[in-house]
């Protein structure tokens, strides 16, 4: 059973990226780390050796992986502390070139495998009345960018998501944050991004030249994935944690720029909106 010195973290899509570097920490502390991947070959290094450690085969888009997963994480640790939904990746293409197959997937693995795995755990988490879900998102969750529409969609769908989740759990116990990461030095704009080309000329200045720079900036971005796991953690032992916590220097700029462009927007057009209601 889990202790404040050693909670149980259940952390998913740790093949790469921020989630082996969350297994990697997490477990360095001596947690109990449940370390999930499609294929647990690839995470068989973090946990060897370390009895505070489970790998756990996991594919998020499949209820009975889920089932299986949850129920080997119970029964070698009792309990679930913290939730990192992790798993996902990206996928660029312009609005209207995009593949209908390609749009289901990104869907599948980055929301409804999300929402999946959520349900799992919460029954747990709400008989303890304790918990923290965190949610890895993506600076594309509060902005859209072009080439990034459907991508920024799956997120924009968890963070409104989340936002009824956290409602629903705070008299619970459970804290609900949405991590946001700018552009980090992980697999995520290399091998693990997914991208139809766009070849109409319409969007070569937008989607196209977006595309191309996200490709070729990857391995250079400002962004520290061991900082962004630290980070992470320390949100955890926090007595009121952030429902947001937007990840790297660029993303808070842009971010922040955005939300105060949008709310002056909306105040400026405040007489349209109230006279809209009936009479009174």
């Amino acid at each position: 059973m889990a202790t404040d010195n050693n909670p149980v973290w259940f952390i998913s899509g740790c093949s790469t990226g921020f989630g082996r570097e969350l297994a990697q920490q997490t477990i360095a502390r001596g947690f109990n780390v449940v370390v999930t991947a499609r294929d647990t070959a690839k995470v068989a290094d973090l946990v060897a050796g370390h009895s505070n450690a489970l790998a756990v085969t996991l594919d998020v888009t499949r209820a009975e992986s889920i089932d299986s997963a949850v129920k080997a994480a119970l029964e070698k640790f009792g309990t679930l502390d913290v939730l990192v939904n992790n798993a996902g990746y990206g996928y660029q293409s312009s609005v209207e070139e995009a593949e209908e197959q390609a749009i289901r997937d990104q869907f599948d693995a980055n929301v409804f495998g999300l929402f999946a795995l959520t349900r799992a755990v919460l029954p747990v988490m709400r008989q303890q009345r304790r918990g923290h879900i965190i949610n890895i998102t993506s600076v594309a969750g509060l902005i859209g960018f072009a080439s990034s529409g459907y991508y920024s969609a799956s997120k924009h769908a968890v963070e409104g998501w989340s936002d009824a989740l956290a409602l629903e759990t705070a008299s619970l116990g459970i804290h609900v944050t949405c991590v946001e990461p700018g552009p980090f030095r992980t697999d995520w704009a290399g091998r693990s991004l997914h991208q139809t080309p766009s070849r109409l000329p319409e969007y070569a200045e937008t989607a196209a030249a977006r595309m191309k720079a996200t490709s070729e900036n990857s391995g250079t971005q400002k962004g520290d994935p061991a900082r962004a796991a630290q980070a992470m953690i320390a949100i955890t032992e926090h007595a009121t944690p952030p429902r947001h916590l937007v990840l790297g220097a660029w993303g808070y700029d842009a971010v922040t720029a955005k939300l105060k462009a949008r709310l002056a927007q909306i105040e400026a057009w405040k007489q349209t909106a109230v006279e809209t209601d009936f009479p009174e």
